[in-house]
C-alpha cells in the first residue's frame, strides 16, 4: 500500500523506505515504486499530452530509477532526483524523433492527457478550461507546465521544479510566467471555442480541430479584436487557484508497467524483486515489481519470475463477456474456497456467508422461491430517498430495520475496463444480501455481442476476480447501520440507493419475461442467519475505502 505524498514539501517520511530499498528491501522496493509512479505518469502524461509514446517514457523513467538507486545520495532528493529523470526522458525522446513525426503520430490519437485530466478529476467549469488549455501549448512549454502545475497544486516545490528543469530558480521564475501567460492565452480560445461568434465560426471553418501553433496565433489575433470573443461573462480565476490541492490523475485502467531485470539486480545489492501485488489491487495506480504487472485497477496479473516463463495470462479487461473471471496467479492463501454455507469451525466467527465464487445465469424462465419476510421498521437514509452516487468518494449511512434497494448504472460507453466495486464498512449490527432482481444481469445479452457491461464497440467492464455477477437490482436487510461507499477508479458506473421493503423486492424477483423482463430474480434469503451477507463489507472504516477485502470477517 503506498502512503500518501500529496502536498508535501519533504519526503523524510519516505527516508527509511528508499534506505532500505538501498540496501536490498524487497517490500521497500516495490512500496518505492508503487508509492511514486503515479507523480511520473503525470509529468509524462501531461508533457506529451497523452502522446502514445508515454507509456514509454514512463517505463524508461522507472527503469532507470530503479537500476541507479543506489547512486542517490541523499534520500531528502528522491523526489526532485526522479522528476528530473523523467524530464531528461521527455527530452531525449523529442530529440529522437521528429517534430513532423510527433505531430502526426498525435493526431492518431483517440484522446489526450487533457481529456483524461477532464475525466478522472470530474473537472467542470474553468478548471476543466486550463485542462483543455493545455491543448494549445507547444512541447516545450507543456514539460515546464508540467512541472508547474504539481507545483501548484502541492506535489512539488519551487526548488525541485528548478532541479528537475535544470535551471536556476530565478531562471524557473521567468520561463514559468511566461507559460502562465501562453496557458492564458490558450483559455480565451478554449472559452471562445466554446461561444458562439459568426466571425470565429467562419474563420474555423477550414480547421481540422486539432491544435497548433498556426491556429493558435490565428485564434489569438481573432480574440484580441472581437468585442463578442473578448467579453467573459464571468471573472476569469488565475490558474493557480484553480488548481491548488489538485489530486493527481490516476494511472489509468489499461495501463501497464512491467519492469523485468532478468537476471540482473534491482539495485546495487545482490537481490532481486518480490512478487507484492495484492495489497494493491483496488489502487487506482499500478503495483509494479520485477517479474510482476499489475493492470491499474486490478483487472489482471501478469506474473513471470526472471528466470521462468509466465506462469499464467489473463485477457485484457476490453475483452468479450465471460462467464467466470480467470483465476489470478498469486498463491491461494488470500481467499478462501467459496462456500454457500458456513462450517463449524467458521458459524462461530461469522453470522453469514459470503458467496465468493462466480455464480452462473440461472435459467430466465426459473421462477424464485420465496423471499422471507424479515421485520421492518423503517430504513432512515443521509441522502434522504434516493442517493444518487456517480462519483468516487460519495457514501450514504443506512440506519435502522429493513430492506435497501441498490440500483446499477454502468456507462462502458464512458469508460470501460476494471470496476473496482463500492464497499459496505462501519457495519453495526446485521446486513444480508437478501435478492437480485430488476429483470436482468447486468452481463445479460442487449444486443449483438452487446451486454449491459459493453459490447465492441466500447470496451466491456470487467468485474475483480471472484465477484458475483451484478444485477440491474441488489436489494439487502439491515438490522443496524452501516455505510455504502461509491470507489469509481476505473470503469464508470453509478449506483442508486433507496430505502425499500419486502412488498417491493418480492414483487420485482417475480417479474419475469412473460411481462417484459429477461429473467426472473433470484431469491438469495434463507431466513436464518446463515443467509449470505454482501462481499466488499467490514465493520471497520478504513481510511480508503476502496481497500475494503472482497471477502471479510464480520
Amino acid at each position: 500500500m503506498s502512503r500518501p505524498y500529496r502536498q508535501r514539501n519533504v519526503i523524510s517520511e519516505w527516508r527509511s523506505t528508499i534506505a532500505a530499498a538501498q540496501a536490498g528491501d524487497r517490500q521497500a522496493l516495490d512500496e518505492l515504486v508503487e508509492g511514486w509512479l503515479p507523480l511520473v505518469y503525470n509529468v509524462v502524461g501531461r508533457a506529451l499530452n497523452g502522446h502514445a509514446d508515454v507509456d514509454d517514457v514512463v517505463q524508461e523513467t522507472m527503469l532507470r530509477a530503479v537500476g541507479n538507486l543506489g547512486s542517490l545520495r541523499d534520500p531528502d532528493s528522491f523526489r526532485s532526483w526522479l522528476v528530473a529523470i523523467a524530464v531528461r526522458q521527455i527530452r531525449d525522446r523529442a530529440r529522437r524523433r521528429q517534430p513532423a513525426q510527433l505531430d502526426e503520430s498525435a493526431a492518431r490519437e483517440a484522446g489526450d492527457f487533457a481529456e483524461l485530466t477532464v475525466l478522472r478529476l470530474q473537472l467542470e467549469g474553468q478548471r476543466r478550461e486550463v485542462a483543455e488549455a493545455v491543448r494549445w501549448l507547444d512541447g516545450e512549454d507543456r514539460q515546464l507546465l508540467s512541472l508547474w502545475w504539481l507545483e501548484v497544486a502541492g506535489e512539488l516545490t519551487r526548488r525541485e521544479l528548478a532541479a528537475a528543469a535544470g535551471i536556476s530558480r530565478q531562471h524557473a521564475a521567468v520561463r514559468v510566467q511566461r507559460v502562465k501567460e501562453r496557458l492564458e492565452t490558450a483559455r480565451g480560445i478554449v472559452r471562445a471555442l466554446d461561444g458562439a461568434c459568426p466571425d470565429l465560426c467562419e474563420l474555423t471553418a477550414r480547421w481540422n480541430g486539432r491544435p497548433d501553433s498556426v491556429w493558435r496565433k490565428r485564434l489569438a489575433r481573432h480574440i484580441r479584436g472581437c468585442g463578442y470573443c473578448g467579453d467573459t461573462p464571468e471573472a476569469v480565476v488565475p490558474a493557480e487557484r484553480l488548481l491548488v490541492g489538485m489530486a493527481l490523475v490516476p494511472v489509468p485502467v489499461g495501463f501497464t508497467l512491467s519492469l523485468a531485470f532478468g537476471g540482473k539486480t534491482a539495485t546495487a545489492a545482490s537481490v532481486g524483486w518480490s512478487a507484492k501485488v495484492m495489497a494493491a489491487l483496488t489502487q487506482p495506480a499500478v503495483a509494479v515489481t520485477a517479474g510482476a504487472t499489475l493492470v491499474a485497477g486490478g483487472a489482471y496479473v501478469v506474473t513471470q519470475p526472471p528466470d521462468g516463463p509466465p506462469t499464467a495470462k489473463a485477457p485484457a479487461a476490453s475483452g468479450a463477456p465471460r462467464e467466470s473471471s480467470p483465476a489470478l496467479p498469486v498463491t491461494p492463501t488470500s481467499t478462501p474456497s467459496p462456500s454457500l454455507s458456513p462450517t463449524p469451525s467458521r458459524k462461530a466467527e461469522l453470522y453469514g456467508t459470503v458467496v465468493d465464487a462466480v455464480e452462473p445465469a440461472p435459467d430466465p424462465n426459473a421462477v424464485p422461491g420465496a423471499l422471507p419476510h424479515r421485520p421492518e421498521s423503517g430504513i432512515t437514509s443521509t441522502w434522504g430517498a434516493k442517493a444518487v452516487m456517480q462519483h468516487r468518494g460519495e457514501a450514504v449511512t443506512l440506519s435502522g430495520q429493513g430492506y435497501v434497494l441498490v440500483r446499477w448504472q454502468i456507462s462502458p460507453q464512458s469508460r470501460p475496463g476494471a470496476l473496482v466495486m463500492p464497499t459496505w464498512t462501519g457495519l453495526k449490527g446485521e446486513l444480508f444480501h437478501v435478492a437480485s432482481g430488476g429483470g436482468r444481469r447486468m452481463d445479460d445479452t442487449t444486443g449483438p455481442d452487446t451486454t449491459g457491461m459493453g459490447g465492441p464497440a466500447t470496451g466491456y467492464t470487467v468485474l475483480p476476480d471472484g465477484t458475483q455477477q451484478i444485477w440491474q437490482n441488489e436489494y439487502f436487510y439491515l438490522d443496524g447501520s452501516v455505510t455504502l461507499h461509491q470507489n469509481e477508479r476505473g470503469a464508470d458506473y453509478g449506483v442508486i440507493v433507496f430505502p425499500s421493503t419486502w412488498e417491493a423486492a418480492d414483487k420485482d424477483v417475480r417479474t419475469g419475461p412473460d411481462q417484459g423482463a429477461i429473467r426472473y430474480g433470484l431469491v438469495r434469503d434463507t431466513g436464518q442467519d446463515t443467509a449470505p451477507v454482501p462481499q466488499y463489507l467490514t465493520r471497520e472504516t478504513p481510511t480508503d475505502p476502496a481497500t475494503v477485502a472482497q471477502r471479510t470477517r464480520v
